[in-house]
């Protein structure tokens, strides 16, 4: 079961808990000069790619708004002074808030599935509804009101409407913060009315730090390879690491580094991993890094420019490649795996068939 599947109390990386926030400290101080010259925006859109802190900083934010606005910070990460958003995570608002307790804080998420084990695939417009009505409420501590969507993209079109009406006549001391991966998915007419801040990509260095503090027990050279398959996501790198993506990456890139000189036998014990049925995660992941490689191989092949070296043997294995056919045959080939991918976890096709016929199409176009 992936991460992102897990039920909330199972999740130890759950934003609701995680102090630890590196990399975005210009956005802190952007919501923090708002805060301090009393022009604190009724709706914030929180966006960048997944996994990079936008759930952490609006979590942050929750505390140390709802915690009286600094009066309880103290250190910040890792023991550091600073004048950002941290709350210790023994204070009492932070505490109520980790264990979904606090009446001035609703969150609107993916709701979990009992029956099919997993979440739903949208926000419905069911849990939306009581929006309106928590946020023109009177405090139930005397400050603000707070409500998280995470994620806003993932709210289907009733319930983006139903979140749009209460922006339109937003309350007073009340906010609303809305995470997106992806906004252009969301209404213009909600884009307009939030204040956006957008959250980049991590810095290899500072996923390492805090695979540290999640991992302590993964050595350093591991930590460096999953921040390269991570790109900048420690969610990625986190989630990577819950299903043994870097095993499963370096043992990919050995199977492609062989080609056209393939191990069948090799092959097949590989791909024989994924027919269980309770290897979804597994081969969402395995069919992720093969987009992924071959992403960079292209990129590699139309540029000339030699991307980060994840696992040995990355790097020549992409220069026999490139240099065996021209750019548009290999754009060719990374769709129809892409198409056969799609199809096989869409239709539920035979998986093991599906990786073979991959590895095949590679060989096949590197022989031509």
């Amino acid at each position: 079961m992936a991460k992102d599947d897990l039920p909330e109390e199972e999740n130890p990386f759950d934003p609701r808990r995680n102090d630890a926030l590196l990399g975005h400290e210009e956005a802190e101080k952007v919501i923090l000069d708002a805060w301090n010259s009393k022009r604190m925006h009724h709706a914030w859109l929180l966006c960048g790619p997944k996994g990079v802190g936008k759930a952490t900083l609006a979590y942050r934010m929750a505390r140390f708004i709802l915690s009286g606005g600094g009066n309880n910070a103290g250190a910040g990460l890792f023991g550091d002074q600073n004048d950002g958003l941290y709350v210790d995570p023994e204070d009492p608002v932070a505490r109520r808030i980790a264990g979904g307790g606090h009446g001035d804080l609703k969150v609107i998420e993916r709701q979990y599935d009992d029956k099919k084990k997993r979440l739903q695939g949208e926000i419905t417009v069911a849990s939306v509804r009581t929006v309106g009505n928590f946020m023109s409420k009177t405090s139930a501590e005397g400050g603000w009101r707070i409500v998280i969507v995470d994620a806003a993209d993932e709210l289907n079109r009733n319930a983006a409407n139903a979140i749009l009406k209460v922006l339109e006549e937003p309350p007073a001391n009340a906010m609303m913060i809305l995470v997106a991966h992806h906004p252009g998915r969301l209404l213009p007419t909600i884009r307009s009315r939030c204040r956006r801040l957008n959250l980049g990509p991590l810095q290899d260095h500072q996923v390492v730090d805090l695979l540290g503090r999640y991992c302590p027990d993964m050595d350093l050279g591991a930590r460096d390879a999953l921040s390269g398959l991570a790109e900048g996501s420690i969610g990625r790198a986190l989630q990577l690491h819950e299903v043994g993506g870097l095993e499963l990456y370096t043992e990919l890139v050995d199977i492609i580094a062989a080609l056209p000189n393939a191990d069948v036998a090799t092959q097949h014990k590989f791909a024989e991993r994924f027919s269980p049925a309770d290897k979804d995660a597994a081969f969402a992941t395995i069919t992720e890094l093969m987009h992924w490689w071959l992403a960079r191989m292209i990129r590699f092949a139309a540029t000339g420019q030699a991307p980060r070296e994840v696992v040995d043997g990355e790097l020549p294995a992409m220069q026999r490649m490139a240099a065996a056919q021209p750019l548009d045959q290999w754009l060719e080939v990374w769709e129809k795996i892409n198409e056969l991918m799609g199809a096989t976890r869409g239709l539920h096709l035979d998986r093991k068939q599906a990786l073979l016929n991959a590895f095949f199409m590679l060989e096949e176009t590197m022989r031509t």
